[in-house]
């Protein structure tokens, strides 16, 4: 299939995102591994006095991540999807959260070069249109020796991983897709991570982009070596 991207892409997530929360919830780990990411910036003190950006926020699970990984942080979550904002904005423990309805992309013209000090990015970068130009923009909204976490499906390389993605797509994840009416959205899913970078490339590409200490750290259970999160710096004088 054709990948979904830009308004499309949106849109599709706009009506997936009345089911979108609880066909996650039944991913084993989903919520879990999302807290460890979060956990994984290392912010101190509960991130009190620090911003942080959470970039493709979606419905606000890596928002509630974020919160209980720094519960004094000022959060600001951002997403291309009016839909999953909504559902987002509407969860209790998020009322204290600006939301941002903006394509990643588009953020240059919204905040202010060294607005954060910490960004947050979930099951956002394999989605956009330029992941290079994004991670670029991502680096200049930092402040110096600000940190990045980015929690994606990316696969180890090896075949096996490549095998058990999709035997977990075609045995569970597109039939759920279709029950709620959202097929075209979730055999974007499936396509988007196979036609991906591999966590060793996605690696190279934040180096490249910039990064400074980037580490690929694995996550346990079923989505050993297929989700992974990266996390990196920027340098320490802009």
């Amino acid at each position: 299939m054709t990948l979904l991207r830009g308004d499309t892409l949106s849109e599709a997530f706009d009506r997936g995102s009345a089911a979108y929360d609880r066909l996650v919830a039944a991913s084993p780990g989903y919520h879990a591994h999302l807290r460890r990411s979060a956990r994984r910036l290392g912010l101190a003190d509960g991130g009190a006095g620090l911003r942080v950006l959470d970039l493709g926020c979606g419905t606000g699970a890596s928002t509630e991540a974020l919160i209980a990984a720094a519960p004094l942080a000022r959060v600001t979550g951002v997403d291309a999807s009016a839909g999953m904002l909504e559902r987002a904005a509407a969860k209790p423990r998020l009322t204290h959260v600006e939301f941002v309805h903006a394509p990643a992309e588009a953020l240059a013209d919204r905040l202010a070069p060294s607005s954060f000090d910490a960004v947050f990015a979930g099951y956002l970068l394999r989605n956009v249109q330029d992941a290079d130009a994004v991670l670029g923009l991502v680096r200049r909204l930092l402040v110096p020796s600000g940190r990045l976490a980015v929690h994606e499906y990316t696969l180890g390389g090896s075949p096996v991983d490549r095998v058990v993605w999709n035997a977990v797509c075609s045995t569970i994840i597109r039939p759920a897709g279709r029950l709620t009416g959202d097929a075209w959205l979730y055999s974007h899913l499936q396509e988007s991570v196979n036609t991906f970078d591999t966590a060793p490339e996605f690696a190279g590409r934040l180096r490249k982009a910039g990064f400074r200490g980037v580490r690929v750290l694995p996550l346990p259970g079923w989505q050993t070596g297929i989700t992974h999160t990266f996390v990196g710096r920027t340098a320490q004088e802009a």
